[in-house]
C-alpha cells in the first residue's frame, strides 16, 4: 500500500502526530481494509498485540482484539490491572519493559493523562494509545473521521457540532485536533463547567 512504510514502527500517541496527508492515506487506506478483514486475512500471522488496559473498556478493547484476529494476529495482555503485577506494585515502566518481551505491539488505557507518551519512551515496540486520562483517543478520532466521510462522502466544507463533556472528553479532544486539519466549521455545546479545554481550542 502506498506510503505504508511510514507508519511501520511508529506510535500513536496523539493524533497532532500525523499530517493531514497522513490521516487521508489512513482513511483512504481503510477503504480497502475493510473488505479485507471481511474476508479474512494472515497478513499479520506471527505477529502479536498486548492489550494493557488499565481502565475498564468494552468497545476499544474488542475493537483492537477483532481487527488483530481478522487479519491473522494474537492477543495477549489484561482487560483490568488487578490480574498484572501491578496489583504487586510493579511500575508502568516496568510493565512495558517486560510486555516487550512478548509482543510486537503495545495498545495501552489507563486512567492517568500522559501514560502513553511516558511508555512510549520506554518501549523499544509502537505503542498505540487507547485512551489516556482526559487526554486523547487518537484511534477513536481516525474512526469518527471515517464514520463521517463514509456518511458524508467528504469531510471538507462541513458543519460539524460537538456537544456534551468537553473538558474531560478524551475522544473529543483527538477529534477537535483532527478537524483542525480540514476545512470545517467546528461548533462545541456543553454546560459552562464543561467547556473545551483552552489550550485545545487554541491549538
Amino acid at each position: 500500500m502506498r506510503g505504508s512504510h511510514e507508519f511501520v514502527n511508529r506510535d500513536v500517541i496523539s493524533i497532532r502526530g500525523f499530517t493531514r496527508e497522513e490521516i487521508d492515506h489512513i482513511l483512504e487506506v481503510s477503504r480497502s481494509m475493510e473488505s479485507i478483514a471481511e474476508r479474512g486475512s494472515d497478513m499479520l500471522r506471527g505477529k502479536i498485540m498486548a492489550e494493557l488496559f488499565f481502565e475498564p473498556s468494552t468497545r476499544t478493547r474488542l475493537s483492537f482484539q477483532t481487527a488483530m484476529y481478522k487479519l491473522g494476529g494474537n492477543v495477549i495482555g489484561f482487560a483490568e490491572p488487578k490480574v498484572s503485577s501491578v496489583l504487586k506494585g510493579e511500575t508502568l515502566a516496568d510493565t512495558v519493559r517486560v510486555v516487550e518481551n512478548y509482543a510486537d505491539l503495545i495498545v495501552l488505557r489507563h486512567p492517568l493523562e500522559g501514560a502513553a507518551r511516558f511508555a512510549a519512551e520506554y518501549a523499544q515496540i509502537p505503542v498505540i494509545n487507547a485512551g489516556s486520562g482526559a487526554g486523547e483517543h487518537p484511534t477513536q478520532a481516525l474512526l469518527d473521521l471515517y464514520t463521517i466521510l463514509k456518511a458524508k462522502g467528504r469531510i471538507d466544507g462541513l458543519n460539524i457540532i460537538l456537544m456534551g463533556d468537553l473538558r474531560y472528553g478524551r475522544t473529543v479532544h483527538s477529534l477537535a485536533y483532527a478537524l483542525s486539519y480540514y476545512d470545517v466549521s467546528l461548533h462545541l455545546v456543553s454546560p459552562p463547567l464543561l467547556r473545551m479545554r483552552p489550550e485545545v481550542i487554541e491549538d
